[in-house]
């Protein structure tokens, strides 16, 4: 699966690279031929909840999206795996029906 990690705002360490290519590595067993878009974004540096993660999927006859806001990135990201789990469900049952 080709993933695109674009940090906005700040740099992206090589283990929070490593950590989103490792959770996102585990969907591809789900899906073939997908491509992963990540946007991490820090909101308003100095309060809680300044996190925001954006997980974008292209599927052949499909786009999924989850956004989520947190107190960090790794918690953001565990957080939109498991709604493009559910999405990915839907989306497969809807390619069985067909």
């Amino acid at each position: 699966m080709e993933i695109r990690i674009q940090s906005i705002h700040f740099d992206a360490t090589e283990k929070l690279q490593a950590f989103i290519e490792k959770k996102i590595g585990k969907l591809s067993k789900s899906i073939e031929n997908a491509k992963a878009g990540v946007i991490l974004k820090v909101v308003k540096p100095e309060t809680a909840m300044n996190k925001e993660v954006q997980v974008n999927l292209d599927l052949p006859g499909a786009k999924l999206h989850a956004e989520k806001v947190c107190d960090t990135f790794e918690e953001g990201i565990d957080l939109c795996i498991e709604a493009l789990q559910r999405q990915i469900e839907k989306y497969k049952e809807k390619m069985r029906a067909k």
